[in-house]
């Protein structure tokens, strides 16, 4: 089955902007409760790993510079 207008549209932006999918196996109930940690704090769960990886870049960074 051939890809949408739209889905190839969408695949074009975020080739160009730098989006990735990836996928990472953890817990079901650690997944669960982060979701719903997320939607208590009305946050997505994609900005709050995103701002996370940010926050342990940074104290790594800061504990082993190069």
């Amino acid at each position: 089955m051939a890809a949408s207008k739209q889905t190839l549209r969408n695949q074009r932006y975020q080739d160009k902007t730098g989006w990735v999918s990836k996928s990472y196996k953890l817990k079901k109930e650690l997944v669960e409760e982060f979701a719903e940690a997320c939607e208590k704090a009305r946050v997505s769960q994609a900005g709050q790993l995103s701002k996370m990886m940010r926050e342990y870049i940074e104290h790594v960074n800061e504990e082993h510079p190069d």
